[in-house]
């Protein structure tokens, strides 16, 4: 199974409109980073996590052919805009896509025309989409994957994670509950949302971060959705622990499935 990182940015991606400081006037491309996005593979079958409003370059830049599912973390702008540009994967058939309860709720008072039955407006310009609600906790076959909702916390929503095989994927979160704990052992790879050294009222810290990688266990773990306020992709890596990395744009991990 092969994962690869569409964006690792924050809502307002690096370089940061208007914005001079050093990580946003960075030659490493690295320090480029679009709003969080993720694409999990395995021989001809793809899953995105998330369709943020680069979803249409992210997808050209790795020149994906083909898509079978979208699994959404959360209703926020910079994880859903791009939803339009699913149309592309609607002409011979509903595109299925999958949250929770209250993404899902969300998805249908933001965007109703994507649904058919909620739409009232015709044509082929439209995305049509398979809206399907997850469990937490209850493993469900999606694509052939064995994928599993993790719900976590972030600020006063409550949004899903999502493990598949020795993976999973934890963006935009602050509080990690109890039993979740229980769906994340025996990982290969986890990533986590590590936003700035600083705290935030609704993502983890990269020292929190560390902290609950170190309490997951995963032999290999990687932060993402950083913001500028961070500072430099290659002065962050050297104040990491062994084990623990930042991700970046366009890079792309081998996990067990």
């Amino acid at each position: 199974m092969v994962v690869e990182f569409f964006g690792t940015g924050t809502s307002h991606g690096i370089p940061v409109i208007g914005c001079d400081c050093p990580t946003c006037a960075s030659s490493d491309s690295r320090d480029t980073r679009l709003r969080t996005s993720t694409l999990i593979r395995e021989d001809e079958r793809r899953i995105a996590v998330d369709t943020g409003p680069e979803f249409r370059l992210q997808m050209l830049r790795a020149a994906v052919p083909a898509l079978d599912a979208v699994l959404y973390t959360h209703s926020h702008a910079d994880h859903m805009n791009g939803i339009d540009d699913l149309r592309i994967f609607c002409y011979d058939k509903p595109f299925p896509v999958y949250g929770s309860k209250g993404t899902i709720d969300d998805l249908l008072v933001r965007f109703p025309y994507v649904v058919s039955a909620h739409s009232k407006y015709h044509g082929d310009g439209l995305p049509h989409l398979d809206v399907n609600v997850l469990n937490p906790g209850i493993p469900v076959e999606i694509a052939g994957f064995q994928v599993v909702p993790v719900p976590i916390v972030h600020g006063g929503l409550v949004a899903f994670g999502y493990r598949i095989g020795g993976f999973a994927y934890l963006t935009d979160c602050n509080f990690i509950p109890e039993e979740s704990y229980f769906l994340l052992e025996g990982l290969d790879v986890v990533v986590l949302d590590g936003l700035r050294f600083t705290s935030h009222p609704t993502h983890f810290s990269i020292s929190q971060a560390i902290e609950a990688a170190n309490r997951i266990g995963a032999s290999r773990t990687y932060l993402t959705h950083i913001s500028h306020d961070a500072g430099l992709h290659a002065d962050i890596e050297k104040k990491l622990p062994s084990g623990i990395c930042l991700a970046y744009d366009g890079l792309i991990l081998e996990c067990s499935s």
